[in-house]
């Protein structure tokens, strides 16, 4: 798959031929914004967007239920175990 250059196009000009530069990132064609001659904004397909963001990792979930168990956790969970052992007999 060949790598297609990136439209640079002022945002003033961008702003009023959007839907083109949606059109041409729908394609693969990445349009790239610029304020004053700089880098401003990107305009790229969904898939490019998607596979250049981080995903979280199972450890981002963690320190996330703090608090769900009392100050102890150890001590919430052997209290269920008790109750459950209560209802077995």
């Amino acid at each position: 798959m060949a790598v297609k250059p990136i439209t640079r196009i002022g945002l003033d000009e961008g702003r009023s031929t959007l839907p083109r530069l949606a059109a041409l990132a729908h394609t693969g064609q990445a349009s790239l914004l610029t304020r004053h001659g700089k880098p401003f904004a990107a305009i790229v397909a969904p898939e490019v967007l998607l596979a250049t963001r981080p995903r979280p990792g199972f450890l981002a979930l963690r320190g996330s239920g703090r608090g769900l168990w009392g100050s102890s956790a150890s001590a919430a969970v052997a209290d269920l175990r008790d109750e459950w052992d209560d209802r077995a007999s």
